[in-house]
């Protein structure tokens, strides 16, 4: 197994009524969702063996997320079911350019009740690459077993990505959230966030000393997504910039997953870090064309030919 993704499965609704108003929207498409369902769809898509450990409910909805991953040909052996709890539900209004607010339904969210078994453990370090998120840290039994499953992925030599994935809705205060992280750096080797996630994880209100702080806990890898301004990866050796790439919007819900998607799986493959930034800011591009997280994801031939064609782009607005 190339990956193995532990976190969240959620099922989620998009409005079919573009720049109407959440409350008056009459028609929505259901859609997979979730931070990690949607990477790990994303990095399958691009050629990656992933599998993935989760908490599902034994009703109609999960039904559906489960059968979606499978024909996405993710491994679901450790999607646990817990009877009687069922997944978050997110609906999104649709007004381009850059509006897309959501209603997240996360009251005793079933992927909370992830309680990992010594199997799941032990999938979680079999494979080159283990990435859990923030979102499994919310609550109990998950939290435990996402800090196991770090635990375990670092003594294995995994490397170890942590994506902050900040959802206010699942925590009682931004500091509660930002102590679950920090208890989890000490395992991480990449570490994921936009600006607002970094100075959480950081517990600072400004993104210098946050970067600061955060390279001070000797995280080997930070990945700092800057929205419009682009991405940024920082090691202890260099730093390296890339703007964003330009496309028309129809969404920028799971512009982030597919960015991460992109960036690790050219991680996986031994890339540079201008090339990781590349793979992911053309696999955020493609998802931000799109309506949906995990349907918009990217296929490698399509974010390869992105970055051929912005390449372009640039080279023929330079000067002669």
């Amino acid at each position: 197994m190339d990956v193995v993704i532990l976190g969240r499965v959620g099922y989620d609704l998009y409005s079919e009524e573009p720049h109407v108003p959440l409350p008056q929207v009459r028609r929505f498409s259901r859609y997979l969702g979730g931070s990690s369902a949607n990477m790990a769809v994303g990095l399958s898509r691009l050629g990656a063996k992933v599998g993935l450990i989760s908490c599902l409910g034994n009703d109609s909805l999960s039904e559906f997320l489960v059968d979606f991953l499978k024909k996405e040909k993710v491994e679901t052996a450790h999607i646990q079911v817990a009877p009687g709890y069922l997944p978050s539900l997110c609906f999104t209004e649709v007004s381009p350019p850059d509006s897309f607010p959501q209603v997240f339904y996360r009251h005793d969210a079933v992927d909370t009740m992830l309680d990992a078994k010594e199997e799941d453990l032990a999938f979680a370090s079999s494979s080159k690459m283990f990435i859990t998120n923030g979102t499994s840290l919310c609550g109990s039994p998950s939290r435990e077993s996402a800090y196991r499953a770090l635990e375990r992925a670092k003594q294995a030599g995994c490397t170890v990505v942590l994506d902050i994935d900040f959802r206010s809705m699942s925590w009682r205060s931004p500091d509660e959230a930002g102590l679950a992280i920090r208890l989890a750096l000490p395992f991480v080797d990449v570490l994921i966030g936009n600006q607002l996630e970094l100075k959480l994880a950081a517990g600072v209100d400004d993104l210098d000393r946050a970067i600061e702080k955060l390279r001070h806990a000797r995280i080997p890898m930070l990945v700092s997504k800057l929205g419009e301004l682009g991405t940024r990866v920082l090691t202890p050796q260099e730093m390296v910039y890339l703007p964003p790439y330009k496309v028309e919007v129809a969404t920028t819900i799971g512009a982030g997953d597919g960015f991460a998607s992109g960036f690790l799986f050219a991680k996986l493959k031994g890339l540079s870090l201008t090339d990781c930034l590349h793979y992911g800011n053309a696999a955020a591009a493609i998802v931000v064309s799109r309506l949906s997280c995990s349907e918009a994801m990217p296929a490698l031939a399509e974010v390869e030919a992105m970055i051929r064609n912005q390449k372009d782009r640039k080279e023929k607005s330079v000067p002669a």
